[in-house]
Order: structure tokens, then sequence, then C-alpha cells
């Protein structure tokens, strides 16, 4: 695997671009733009989920760039990243060729994955972009969040109520999803999916769990010692639930994930991010490719 740092020239700010050491100079992969979370950063995300210990075997590459904004807390915001966000996806299209994208996802953890809900209505990425990993980041339906969740308190503030988020909205854009999340977030997952009945999907399928005897690589080391279980607490090997929604229309990849025993926070173990990389590769793709030959433009 080969990790490199780039230069946005448009903006003058960096980003990190993985990709296989021995890739080709004509075979296709699979684009990955991967947002962190609000208080994350690039370094932090890359961890998070690393996509890039596949980047050989599923003929990856994975874009991981920095939000701009950060006070009071760093987050993705359309004014100023949206065009940053542009410029990386042009960069990346430029220097592989966009002939070459097989497949375009768009992977966010918690506030990345909030962004990349609300990227998938933009035109420019509604146009690209063929599949939306939320990690902990809202589901494409209900999936209400556990009383206290959210960054715990410091020494003497009061406990936190349950958050009252507005379900994500279901985007105009033709898009494989899949909801990766921690069994301690959310108070339960629902059978149902919007996103699988408007694609005339069949009921859920249980898929064999997956399990990992490794932990993942991070956590949120800032509140180590005073964490709650539904923010996370330190990485250790787990076992997630897969769920897919079969039949869906233009053979749209569909999924709930729901990784046992973690919070928000833990990064994704190997066995479980082999199994969500191998679930995107799969699903059927070729937006980008398909404008004008040559072309990725706004």
């Amino acid at each position: 695997m080969t990790k490199e740092s780039l230069v946005d020239p448009g903006t003058g700010r960096k980003f990190y671009l993985d990709y296989p050491a021995d890739l080709t100079e004509t075979e296709p992969v699979t684009l990955v733009l991967s947002l962190h979370g609000a208080g994350s950063f690039a370094a932090w995300q890359r961890l998070y989920f690393p996509a890039f210990d596949c980047a050989g075997s599923h003929r990856l590459v994975i874009a991981t760039p920095t939000a701009a904004t950060a006070q009071p807390v760093r987050r993705w915001l359309p004014e100023a990243d949206d065009d940053h966000l542009v410029n990386v996806v042009e960069m990346v299209a430029a220097r592989f060729g966009p002939a070459r994208i097989a497949s375009f996802w768009i992977a966010g953890h918690s506030q990345g994955g909030l962004t990349a809900n609300r990227l998938v209505s933009v035109p420019y990425f509604a146009d690209r972009v063929d599949g939306y990993l939320s990690l902990s980041g809202g589901r494409l339906g209900p999936a209400g969040h556990v009383d206290g969740f959210g960054p715990p308190p410091a020494p003497g503030e009061p406990p936190r109520p349950r958050p009252q988020f507005s379900p994500p909205v279901l985007p105009a854009a033709d898009l494989s999803f899949i909801f990766a999340v921690g069994e301690y977030e959310i108070v339960g997952l629902p059978e149902a999916s919007p996103w699988a009945e408007r694609y005339g999907a069949a009921s859920r399928v249980r898929l064999p769990d997956v399990i990992d005897t490794e932990p993942g690589q991070v956590w949120d080391k800032y509140r180590e010692g005073r964490s709650s279980p539904s923010w996370g607490l330190l990485p250790a090997p787990g076992v997630a639930q897969v769920y897919v929604y079969t039949g869906a229309a233009q053979g749209r990849v569909i999924a709930d994930v729901v990784r046992l025993e973690k919070g928000h926070t833990e990064g994704l173990e190997p066995g479980i991010t082999r199994a969500l990389v191998q679930m995107m590769v799969d699903a059927p793709g070729g937006k980008l490719r398909s404008l004008s030959p040559g072309v990725a433009r706004r």
C-alpha cells in the first residue's frame, strides 16, 4: 500500500491518499472519500475506518481530508469545505482517470456521515457517487440514540438527555447504502428500511456474524477513563451482526451492521472493515466514469 500526503492547490489544504503499491495503469479501482467526525481529523479517521488495509486486496483508492473549521470544534461546513472536497475528487479522478473509477463511495463517521448524507444531495456528488457508508453517522430511516449519548460531560456537569436528532433526509440520488453502528449507541435497529423500500427490496436477511479476534486501532483518548459505553470505551475484539435487504432494484446494496458491545468511537476491527469494503466493491458503480470521456468536472 502507498500512502501520500497531497495538497489541493485550490485551497492549500492537505489530504491523505492511499492506494495499492502495485496498481497498474489500466486496472479499475473503487474510490472512497472518507470523512471524519466532529472534533476529529484525517489521521484519526484513517485508523478508525482502516480501509487502507484493504487497498491492495480490493483495489481501493482512499482520499481522507480534514475539515477546515476548528472552533468551537472541528466539523464539516458547506461554505468552508465543499469546494475542497470537490477539488479532492477532481484531483484523484485526474490522477487515476475517471474511466478507471469503477465505483465511488463516500464513507463518513458521525458528523462526517451526516455530511455525506448532505453531499449526496448536492448535484456534483449526486451525479457521481455510487454508494454511501454511514459509520455511526445516521441511518436512512429511524434508529434513535440512547439516553446520554454524546461526548461524556466533564466532571460536575449534569447527565445529557437523549438527543433528538431528525432522521437524515432521503436523498434523491440513486445509491447503495450501508449503515454501521455500535450496539450501545442506539435504542434498537428497526427491521424495516425506507431506503430498501424505495428500491423494492425484500425483507432483511441476516448473514453470518463477523467475528473479530483483534481490536480496532483508535478510540477517544481525550475522554479515556470517563467515557460511557454509548460513546465508546477502549478497543477490543468483537462480533458484528450483518443484515442485508436482498433483491433491491438496480442491484443496489442496502445493509445494516451492528457492532455488538461497541459505542460511537471504538475504531473498526479488521474483519468488519473487510466485510464493509467487500459490500462496497460488490455494489454496482460506474456513475463517475459514465461522464464524458476524460472529464470529471463540476
